[in-house]
């Protein structure tokens, strides 16, 4: 080993992270060819194939994976020691970071973020673009973006995709609804009310898809763009709408909108960070990210709260006003 190029090691991690040459030359800015040949000096030093090429790119051998975890370690450590002159200081340094949500993260994610960077980063400061699923990959990977948060499970070697909670579906409604008056709904009920549904680029799809499911789709009679219109369209209304249970939490807070549980079970679905490979990442994005991980990450699983109508805040509500259906 004394002749080996700790370069080639940086390679060797990178390839088995990203499972890609080309996501392996464009994190160190060098030509494919040049990663080939790397990967090619690599095979000779350790007398082993190390990846094999598999129709979803680049998979390790049985000696590459003994190699990955005391490789990366030690660059780890060998950053660590490079780049401490350089290490991040939330609390001293200014840093600027560019992050993507949609506009139910604007909403309920956003306000959490903001107000604890305001105690572990106070010269920080971010610009926040709308989440486009189909983009937010290629402009995290050409730089136009730190890191960003969805729910659809984007499987790229450019990136990596770390889990922040689970969340489940309900019902929300006006809180003097005429006719949705308990703390669930029916199937018969649903298929009875007309509902307001959202479609746009931020890939929430599961209320859609769960309306589908139950051929209620032409019960839909708004198609908006925004989730975060629809408190003040449900409560000068009587339509139904689908929604995340933190997200509802945070609507019925500020608007006259209630919860109520519906007639089947949901697949929970993961909301999850996504940012480059922490060998790519800067000092201060490798902060954001693990900054990003912990706040956002707090957030209780479904599974371990009560019953949905044995919780305090959604105890017996006023009697409903009634309220005309429209024709």
């Amino acid at each position: 080993m004394g002749t080996f190029d700790l370069n080639l090691a940086r390679v060797f991690v990178l390839l088995y992270e990203t499972g890609s040459v080309t996501a392996t030359a464009e994190t160190l800015h060098v030509t494919q060819p040049t990663v080939s040949y790397s990967l090619g000096k690599l095979r000779r030093h350790f007398d082993d194939e190390l990846f094999r090429r598999t129709g979803r790119g680049l998979a390790p051998t049985a000696g590459a994976r003994r190699l990955y975890e005391p490789l990366r370690r030690a660059l780890a450590e060998i950053d660590g020691a490079v780049r401490q002159a350089d290490a991040f200081d939330p609390e001293t340094m200014p840093g600027r970071f560019t992050v993507a949500l949609s506009d139910l993260g604007e909403a309920t994610l956003l306000p959490r973020l903001l107000a604890a960077a305001r105690e572990r980063a106070p010269r920080a400061s971010f610009t926040v673009r709308p989440l486009d699923v189909d983009e937010a990959e290629h402009q995290l990977r050409r730089g136009d973006l730190d890191a960003f948060v969805a729910t659809p499970v984007l499987t790229s070697h450019r990136t990596v995709r770390i889990p922040l909670f689970h969340e489940r579906y309900v019902a929300m409604v006006a809180a003097d609804h005429p006719r949705v008056r308990g703390d669930s709904v029916t199937i018969a009920e649903l298929a009875a009310e007309q509902h307001a549904t959202v479609f746009g680029p931020s890939g929430h799809v599961v209320p859609r898809a769960v309306l589908a499911a139950h051929d209620l789709l032409d019960r839909v009679a708004v198609d908006a763009t925004r989730f975060s219109m629809l408190p003040y369209l449900l409560e000068q209304t009587d339509l139904i709408a689908i929604v995340p249970e933190y997200v509802g939490e945070v609507f019925t807070a500020s608007h006259r909108v209630r919860l109520v549980r519906l007639p089947f079970e949901t697949e929970p679905v993961e909301v999850a960070l996504y940012a480059r490979h922490e060998a790519s990442r800067s000092p201060s994005q490798r902060w954001l990210v693990q900054f990003m991980a912990e706040v956002l990450g707090e957030r209780i699983s479904p599974a371990q709260l009560p019953p949905y109508s044995d919780r305090p805040e959604h105890a017996a509500r006023p009697a409903a006003r009634p309220k005309a259906r429209p024709e």
